[in-house]
């Protein structure tokens, strides 16, 4: 891709998602993502009604009348998006691949987050870290994680996911809201996911292709992996394969919700025939 050709991309994907992010997400985003914790602003005198617990005993001593700690909440916060962009992202049979799905929903949340006066940051990884951008506020930010979101170019082609949730935890040390999109074709990764939720406010997105879920019946047919690049032929016009593949599939998206579940995050599926503004609205409803 030109350096001509990114830009228009990256002006188009940024006049749709900086719209949805300002008409249709502004409230949601704010109600879904307000700050979690509490932070210390003043102390006063002690007024009839407030807790006892938090009572300043220092400055109670020193001027020998009761004075209380005043907290508010911590609005500003930092998002951070983990981005899966191994090799079964460019898979995609309907509207888009499911890279190009993943790029705007990415854009959609920093432009929401900016506009709340929120840091976002990136981890790109696949079955390493590919890239680190650190969080920071501004549209020029979210611009230049657009173009890398585009034009980025994976080193490996596999999943890691653990080793992305091991990563994260280590170098955000505050706690902060972070998504995880990805079509979690990998395995082993729910121990890492219920402590990336301890420490952090984990959000998850599935994203998947509609020709993903069951095989059409079309006779022979050669596939490749996309993470491992090997090759196989599938007799499509066989009843019982096709009912073992849609079977597979199906087990499959119960043992990731249940991963979501047993961790206790908030998760949605995505297709890439889908209007994912239905499904991150879903999302923000959860979290109301």
């Amino acid at each position: 891709m030109d350096a001509s050709e990114m830009l228009k991309k990256v002006r188009k994907i940024e006049i749709k998602t900086r719209g949805l992010s300002k008409n249709i997400f502004a409230g949601e985003y704010h109600t879904a993502f307000k700050g979690r914790g509490m932070t210390f602003s003043e102390v006063r005198e002690y007024q009839y009604g407030d807790d006892i617990r938090n009572i300043d005993w220092n400055v109670t001593a020193r001027f020998n009348k009761p004075f209380i700690k005043v907290f508010e909440e911590e609005r500003e916060m930092t998002m951070m998006l983990l981005v899966d962009v191994s090799g079964s992202g460019d898979f995609g049979t309907q509207v888009q691949t499911k890279k190009e799905l993943v790029t705007e929903i990415a854009a959609t949340m920093a432009f929401s987050a900016i506009q709340n006066n929120d840091k976002i940051g990136v981890i790109l990884f696949s079955d390493k870290i590919e890239k680190f951008i650190p969080p920071q506020k501004g549209r020029k930010h979210v611009l230049y994680i657009i173009r890398e979101l585009l034009g980025f170019e994976p080193q490996s082609k596999k999943t890691d996911i653990t080793g992305a949730l091991h990563y994260f935890t280590n170098v955000i040390k505050k706690r902060c809201t972070a998504f995880i999109i990805s079509d979690f074709m990998d395995k082993g990764y729910e121990k890492a996911l219920i402590i990336a939720n301890n420490k952090h406010d984990m959000v998850a997105m599935n994203i998947y292709d509609k020709r993903e879920t069951e095989l059409p019946s079309i006779g022979l047919l050669k596939v490749k992996d996309a993470e491992t690049d090997e090759d196989m032929w599938v007799d499509t016009s066989s009843r019982a394969i096709r009912f073992a593949y849609k079977k597979h599939w199906a087990e499959r998206q119960d043992k990731i919700q249940q991963a979501f579940n047993k961790s206790g995050i908030d998760s949605v599926s995505v297709s890439t025939d889908e209007d994912y503004v239905r499904a991150l609205m879903k999302l923000f409803s959860l979290r109301a």
